[in-house]
């Protein structure tokens, strides 16, 4: 079995990392360059920051905060938010990021997906996917942080990204984001078994019993967590020395 990763993943509002409920009530959690460096040295195995500026501006600081990133963080890292073009792909491949993360502008124009893998290669393209539950029991794809609901299904959506030339799913469970009760093991699970590529899972968890069960039940190669990581629940280090006493492969 392949070393499961865990990825911290930093939300980045104007050059800092923020924390809050939906992008709302957020607070100061710190230096992105010096949180992912202190990441990096726990163990992590990548990272993710997410830009979650409105303006431009906040777009040019974001590009130019990827390239210090790029300089002072020795493990992989993949880059998202608001990227709309392979053009805007590119800005953040070329500032030095590892991989970019599509989620909105994807659905939208799924075009999108093939071109910036058509240009990079999959290995640089992560679709991310929001779903949830609706009350005809399917579960379908939201973008916009989960405030719109679409047509698409979860399951022919990650299988249609995957075959326009993604590297790697991230789904999130807005039923289970934020509640801390655990991941929708079974969903995870399934999800894993209809790709070919890799599944990051997101949102949900509560501790590093939660981790364990998606990475095994769930059959998740990797867990991506934000909160238990920025308020020093846990650290990576301890998370992984955790793991590895089930049995789960990770790399110490």
């Amino acid at each position: 079995m392949l070393a499961r990763r865990i990825i911290p993943c930093l939300d980045v509002k104007d050059g800092r990392t923020v924390k809050g409920v939906n992008f709302e009530g957020l607070t100061d959690v710190g230096d992105p360059v010096a949180l992912g460096a202190r990441y990096a040295d726990e163990g992590a195995d990548e990272l993710v920051y997410l830009d979650i500026s409105a303006s431009r501006e906040g777009r040019g600081t974001f590009t130019r905060l990827v390239g210090r990133v790029a300089d002072a963080v020795n493990i992989p890292f993949t880059v998202g938010g608001g990227i709309a073009t392979a053009d805007d792909a590119a800005a953040l491949l070329d500032a030095g990021a590892d991989k970019v993360t599509v989620n909105s502008a994807a659905v939208s124009s799924p075009a999108l997906i093939s071109e910036i893998a058509r240009r990079y290669g999959s290995q640089f393209v992560v679709v991310a996917i929001d779903a949830r539950r609706c009350d005809d029991g399917e579960i379908r794809v939201t973008t916009h942080g989960g405030s719109r609901l679409t047509s698409r299904l979860l399951f022919d959506w990650a299988r249609e990204a995957q075959e326009r030339g993604a590297g790697e799913i991230l789904f999130t469970s807005m039923d289970h984001d934020g509640t801390r009760s655990g991941y929708p093991c079974d969903l995870y699970a399934r999800l894993a078994s209809s790709l070919s590529i890799p599944v990051i899972a997101s949102g949900g968890a509560g501790g590093p019993a939660d981790i364990a069960e998606v990475l095994t039940a769930g059959r998740a190669d990797a867990a991506l967590a934000a909160s238990i990581f920025h308020y020093g629940e846990i650290t990576v280090a301890e998370l992984k020395n955790y793991l590895h006493s089930r049995n789960i492969p990770v790399r110490l």
